[in-house]
């Protein structure tokens, strides 16, 4: 794989943590503390590549609204550690990471805790330019674009590319390169970035999430290297 096939930004959709617990026997809650473990050991593998920006659905909007009141708590306890856990702060310092997490959770969730640990873990790491994980948590692509257009001037004759770009909450990242989706259930949910991933790669596989491994995300970036990116020429 050379530099040039290397994507710049990849999104991974992670589908199928209550399916894997299921198999497994297990309670829905242990497919997503499984699933969370692919979370830094897939990024760390994504930036050793050379991939700059790695991007990560957490959950939908209705995935917080929907699900029991158990199961919702339980995805906010998980964040909750994950945001203020000291050790994956050190990784990211030392590897010049950036975080920031995007979408309605906190207007969902209301937990200031988890408020807090989050507002912490993205300014400790705002000066960061090298590299940036996002993560989209209680994330709807059909309500980011409805939350943009009123932002944009109706008086435009012309609106650009770029216009409605950066009225998105996810406007500060570039275009999406390559989306991964897992779990075998090949299609799109809620409009996932719809206005970066226009022109993206989609490489779905059979493997649940927390059967995910580096070795699985290798056959995803050989098959992204394999591809010849037309742009409509």
């Amino acid at each position: 794989m050379t530099d040039e096939n290397i994507p710049n930004h990849v999104a991974l959709i992670p589908d199928g943590n209550r399916r894997w617990a299921k198999s497994q026997g297990l309670v829905p809650t242990a497919g997503h503390e499984e699933g969370i473990k692919r979370f830094w050991e897939l990024s760390e593998a994504l930036f050793k590549k050379g991939v700059n920006y790695v991007t990560f659905w957490g959950a939908s909007g209705d995935n917080l609204r929907k699900r029991t009141p158990f199961e919702v708590q339980f995805l906010a306890f998980i964040a909750k550690s994950k945001s203020s856990d000291s050790k994956l702060l050190e990784e990211l310092i030392k590897n010049e990471i950036k975080v920031r997490v995007v979408g309605k959770w906190n207007e969902i969730l209301n937990d200031t805790d988890l408020a807090k640990s989050i507002t912490d873990l993205e300014s400790k790491t705002a000066h960061f330019t090298k590299r940036t994980i996002t993560v989209l948590f209680g994330y709807s692509g059909i309500e980011e674009m409805l939350d943009a257009i009123p932002k944009l001037n109706p008086t435009d004759q012309k609106l650009s590319y770029e216009d409605v770009k950066q009225s998105l909450s996810t406007g500060f990242l570039p275009e999406v390169d390559l989306v991964v989706r897992t779990g075998g259930e090949p299609h799109w949910s809620a409009g996932f970035m719809m206005w970066h991933t226009a022109n993206s790669q989609f490489y779905f596989t059979e493997t649940l999430w927390p059967a995910f491994n580096v070795d699985q995300l290798e056959l995803a970036l050989a098959d992204f290297a394999k591809r010849e990116r037309r742009m409509g020429k």
